[in-house]
């Protein structure tokens, strides 16, 4: 089966499995100023791979997108709307259990 025909969460694995352990490549990923530099240095190990992953795979799926948004320093929650969600998360729902808002109330950082 040829690379390319994998679901994007196959290919975004095989990209992490490669990561491990490559000391050159990880000193370049934490050498980048910023998250286009990241992406850039991620594509063209797609490309050496042939995963044919796309700048879009990379920024709107887990781990990369993750990670990109740690590269940013943007924040992974966000509190300001009473809706507790992650910031790449259109969809609304929050992965935080109710225990956890309960505990912001308690804390009185929850409205």
């Amino acid at each position: 089966m040829e690379l390319e025909n994998l679901p994007v969460k196959e290919k975004l694995k095989l990209l992490v499995e490669s990561l491990d352990g490559a000391e050159k490549t990880n000193r370049s990923l934490s050498q980048c100023k910023d998250s286009e530099a990241m992406l850039d240095v991620l594509l063209d190990i797609s490309s050496e791979l042939k995963l044919g992953l796309t700048r879009d795979d990379l920024t709107q799926n887990p781990p990369i997108r993750d990670w990109i948004w740690w590269k940013n320093k943007e924040a992974l929650v966000n509190l300001g709307d009473e809706n507790l969600r992650y910031q790449g998360d259109s969809s609304g729902k929050t992965r935080w259990d109710s225990w956890t808002i309960s505990f912001f109330k308690f804390l009185r950082i929850w409205r």
